[in-house]
């Protein structure tokens, strides 16, 4: 189970092993999720601060958003009520990229039991669901950390692979931050020399759901053109929306594909690394 709709959710919302995440996040106002979250949510959510609990501390050439260590993120998860047993449900407002970001580190800490609410707080609200502000206080859980270095990319990774046949990098910024014709965020624009382009944008619906499996099959195919899947690794501009492509290829029946964690806000943090425009 790697997509949960709205009423699946909502029936199972006494279930004490069903455990939900609020990743609410906006990158021009980093506090806003957390302000939003306290305003209402799904009803026994807990917050997953992006900035907070989904990275770690920055060294000024490691990205935007660095991960956090194994162990830090699988205390979080423990404090917040999580055990060995619990299904883990994740959902944001903006289509599921900051929600994608809790999927994929739950299951590279080896906590494979975990969900993105389809369609997220935006869905959920549009159908009149229930919203609280009360702020859940759990019992401590207990996460086994098992941490899969296979899951990830490094900058190294990613240099050793440029013009390889067999591998590719998938981009999941908008095409003009991909071209390099602006950048709104980091101090170089352009991209990794090969990588292609997919705007992770182009696995939703008008609602913000997920597109179907089949759709998505078909055009993520396109863009491997034969490549094992276990040869292609996702980045964005700091390894937040590359975790939506790398979702919808694993739902889509893609599976093995690995993350640049630290993606083109590292990448451009060295300039001895290649950049290409257009």
């Amino acid at each position: 189970m790697m997509l949960v709709s709205t009423a699946e959710l909502a029936a199972r919302l006494a279930d004490p092993m069903i455990i939900v995440f609020d990743c609410r996040h906006d990158l021009a106002d980093t506090a806003k999720g957390e302000r939003l979250y306290r305003a209402g949510h799904v009803p026994g959510a807990r917050f997953a601060g992006v900035d907070r609990d989904l990275s770690g501390p920055k060294d000024g050439r490691n990205g935007r958003h660095p991960l956090p260590a194994p162990a830090a993120f699988g205390a979080f998860l423990a404090a917040a009520g999580v055990t060995a047993g619990t299904t883990i449900v994740a959902y944001d407002d903006a289509g599921g990229l900051y929600a994608a970001r809790l999927w994929w580190m739950a299951r590279w800490i080896g906590h494979t039991a975990v969900a993105i609410l389809d369609g997220g707080f935006y869905r959920w609200q549009a159908e009149g669901r229930a919203v609280t502000a009360e702020i859940p206080v759990p019992q401590a859980g207990a996460v086994t950390v098992r941490p899969d270095p296979a899951q990830l990319w490094s900058a190294a990774d990613v240099l050793a692979r440029i013009g390889s046949p067999a591998s590719l990098l998938i981009d999941a910024r908008a095409a003009e931050r991909y071209r390099g014709e602006v950048e709104p965020l980091d101090p170089v624009a352009g991209h990794v020399p090969g990588a292609a382009n997919r705007f992770y944008k182009a696995n939703l619906n008008a609602d913000l759901t997920l597109r179907p499996a089949a759709e998505l099959r078909e055009e993520f195919a396109a863009i491997l053109a034969g490549r094992n899947p276990a040869e292609v690794g996702h980045q964005c501009g700091s390894g937040i929306t590359a975790c939506a492509n790398l979702f919808a290829m694993e739902y889509a029946g893609l599976a093995g594909s690995k993350l640049y964690a630290g993606s083109w806000s590292e990448w451009v943090s060295d300039p001895a690394r290649p950049v290409a425009k257009g």
